[in-house]
């Protein structure tokens, strides 16, 4: 009894010693790719130039696309306007000069996207309301605010050199808009004919470029971060 007790004991020790996966450095690949998985959303949630629509469950009435292209006109004049970049020239020199981003300044930035942000929805039939100039409506846009003093959050040189790292991100979404305007038309015609639901295909395309293009013009025009930004339409 004695020996065979010390037997039990002895291959309770090996068991307890023998090393685990971890132990032994061996990844789990379903954890690693888990993990990769869960980095790359944090990483794309956590930019801080952010963008997501509503999509329209809703079937779309055929005589609303067609008042749309009498509608459309003064929208497209008015997100023309609010979506132009020639601001960055003065963006940048309170940056360099004065390392400055005046709150008065990013607000009317950022409400200015938003703005034009809802102009596209109304402009790709996502919604049949007019684009509000103050209620958020099914846009939801959002950027972080720097700070006013930027001397310690942003480079102060950056923007100058921003503009030649950004050229793969315009190179990717001047191939991605060819995509977008194909979107329009065929979403135009598709509705025209059917009347139907949006295909959440080119809902989710049309989206994601402008989604794309939003954390772009953060990084290299509104100047608001130093992140560099992904290159995803998530």
């Amino acid at each position: 009894m004695s020996d065979n007790k010390k037997d039990i004991e002895a291959g309770m020790e090996d068991i307890e010693m023998e090393p685990t996966e971890k132990e032994q450095g061996v990844e789990n690949p379903d954890e690693k790719t888990h993990l990769e998985d869960h980095e790359h959303h944090d990483l794309e949630h956590s930019y801080p130039a952010r963008l997501e629509i509503d999509y329209r469950e809703d079937d779309v009435s055929r005589l609303q696309v067609l008042l749309r292209i009498f509608k459309v006109v003064p929208v497209l004049i008015l997100y023309v306007t609010v979506s132009s970049s020639s601001l960055w020239l003065s963006t940048l020199m309170m940056l360099v000069v004065g390392q400055k981003y005046p709150r008065w300044w990013f607000d009317f930035s950022l409400e200015s996207k938003r703005y034009a942000t809802r102009c596209m929805a109304f402009l790709f039939l996502m919604t049949d309301k007019w684009p509000s100039t103050t209620d958020e409506q099914i846009v939801h846009l959002d950027i972080d605010f720097p700070g006013e003093n930027v001397a310690g959050s942003l480079d102060r040189w950056g923007p100058i050199y921003k503009i030649f790292l950004s050229i793969p991100h315009f190179l990717c979404l001047f191939a991605l808009m060819i995509g977008n305007l194909l979107a329009l038309v065929v979403v135009w015609v598709y509705l025209l004919i059917t009347g139907g639901k949006y295909p959440k295909f080119i809902f989710d395309y049309v989206v994601g470029y402008y989604r794309w293009a939003l954390r772009f013009n953060a990084y290299t025009f509104l100047l608001v971060t130093d992140k560099y930004p992904p290159f995803s339409l998530e």
